[in-house]
């Protein structure tokens, strides 16, 4: 409650137009007040203080499902056009989509195998 005590008294007025300074004038119980935050922190997707605890839980299951698919229509273009394009023009990597809350990590660029490597490697399974 410390570390999020602005969060909570501005939720606790806005959802339930209490007043936090109530629980120290005696209007407010401490069971009371326990309630009212349980119910603020099942409000997944809304309120500050659900965003001040987890800025991952301001997105909505629905948003982070969007997320994936636009990273994964991102990375489909990138792979059709790698594998449609002459050699000469090299493309970087499409980035993943922003998403709150977490470190998005250095994509990796692996190392691709060339033309006569293949070749090679399906005519030694010609061979067998």
């Amino acid at each position: 409650m410390r570390d999020y005590s602005d969060a909570l008294e501005a939720d606790l007025l806005e959802h339930f137009g209490v007043d936090l300074l109530d629980l120290w004038r005696g209007e407010l119980s401490l069971r009371r007040l326990h309630v009212l935050i349980s119910s603020l922190l099942a409000r997944q997707g809304s309120g500050a203080l659900v965003a001040a605890i987890d800025e991952s839980a301001v997105w909505t299951h629905e948003a982070h499902m969007l997320a994936r698919i636009s990273d994964a229509l991102e990375a489909s273009n990138y792979l059709f056009i790698q594998a449609n394009s002459t050699g000469d023009t090299a493309l970087d990597p499409p980035e993943p989509m922003w998403r709150p809350g977490g470190v998005i990590e250095e994509p990796q660029n692996p190392e691709m195998a060339s033309a006569a490597e293949l070749a090679q490697w399906f005519g030694d399974m010609n061979s067998l």
